[in-house]
């Protein structure tokens, strides 16, 4: 495992302990989650498996099935790392790493989504389904297991994102609550957005049709997008219409 996931779960632990210590009625919580644990892996899967966990399908279950996977895949559980440096940089009331892996629910639903477009690639569809419609429940966060979504993302309060089938989302892009990314529902095929590293979008913004989100660009709240949008330009308005442009800095 590398040294930066080993670096990141030693900073979480210190943190919890001296959390646990100020806060003693969540001591017993904070073992639970973080403390009894070995490394970072066994206390994700451990988190994101008491989220799902019910009568029909045990958290043990599901505990496992996760630590198989990211132990079978060590980019995935590099994806996650990138994903908390992401909120931890932009997010300005987060202060601790283990508020991020504890309380986040956009980070937990986007680490669920990463499961479940594992074992969809697998062939194994149908707990990737459950997964998708256990967390749309739960979290009201609806991602089809085919979307395919980069590294360093950040999903902020996150209630109400839908990302559909065919999308794609690349590295780095930060996305709002109740923001859609959808189909016009009158193709087949690539139906849905493609959004291009660097991509801000506002909340409420609904993104629909195989159009592009131009790298760097911004999409303003409540947006409704219905044609690709250039590199470096924000777009605001229904339907959307390109307010500004900047002219991309080469280092």
């Amino acid at each position: 495992m590398s040294e930066e996931i080993n670096l990141i779960w030693k900073k979480i632990r210190s943190e919890v302990k001296i959390l646990s210590d100020n806060e003693p009625i969540l001591s017993q919580f904070y073992y639970s989650m973080i403390l009894r644990h070995q490394s970072f892996i066994p206390s994700l899967s451990f988190i994101l498996s008491n989220i799902l966990g019910n009568k029909m399908i045990t958290n043990s279950f599901l505990q496992d099935t996760f630590e198989k996977l990211y132990f079978s895949d060590i980019s995935l559980i590099k994806s996650v790392v990138k994903d908390m440096y992401a909120v931890y940089n932009q997010d300005p009331v987060i202060n601790h790493y283990s508020s991020i892996l504890l309380y986040l629910k956009g980070f937990h639903a986007l680490q669920i989504y990463r499961m479940s477009h594992q074992l969809w690639k697998m062939g194994r569809k149908s707990l990737a389904l459950f997964l998708q419609n256990t967390v749309s429940v739960l979290l009201s966060v609806d991602i089809h297991p085919a979307a395919d979504i980069g590294y360093g993302i950040m999903f902020d309060h996150a209630t109400g994102i839908v990302i559909g089938e065919t999308a794609l989302v690349e590295n780095n892009v930060s996305i709002l609550q109740s923001v859609t990314l959808g189909s016009t529902g009158k193709t087949i095929g690539k139906r849905h957005p493609t959004i291009r590293e660097g991509v801000v979008i506002g909340a409420g913004a609904k993104i629909l049709g195989n159009i592009e989100i131009g790298l760097n660009s911004k999409i303003g709240a409540g947006a409704v997008v219905l044609s690709s949008v250039p590199s470096y330009s924000t777009a605001a308005g229904v339907p959307a219409r390109i307010i500004s442009k900047s002219i991309e800095i080469n280092s």
